[in-house]
């Protein structure tokens, strides 16, 4: 038996950060949410069942959260910025798709969330 794509998935991540276009919602902040799906090979881990053999969800998310501290206009930018950090400190990721949502956008409209989705390959 041979595996052949793998991935990492978090859905869900939700971060309270500072982003925004206007001023006010660079000050206020709001909550956002995150998905992301890393595709890496961790048949290694599968077999060995050691967490060396593969990328930590933790180490995951402290990258995300340490991108989203740094406040900036557009959610484009931010995930350009997640991206760009994971594919640098893990060189297994072959992949990255990332949607990031903005809740209640300030945009006069009744809607849940707004954002993005980005694909990335090495």
């Amino acid at each position: 038996m041979k595996a052949t794509d793998m991935y990492i998935i978090m859905k869900g991540i939700k971060l309270y950060a500072f982003h925004g276009v206007m001023e006010q919602e660079r000050k206020i902040g709001a909550n956002f949410i995150i998905d992301i799906k890393i595709k890496t090979d961790f048949s290694k881990a599968a077999i060995s069942d050691s967490l060396e053999e593969t990328i930590s969800y933790a180490d995951i998310f402290n990258d995300i959260k340490k991108e989203m501290e740094i406040p900036s206009k557009l959610l484009e930018n931010i995930c350009q910025r997640i991206c760009n950090r994971l594919f640098l400190s893990y060189s297994t990721i072959e992949y990255i798709n990332i949607r990031l949502f903005k809740e209640n956008p300030p945009m006069n409209s009744n809607s849940d969330t707004v954002g993005v989705e980005m694909n990335y390959e090495r």
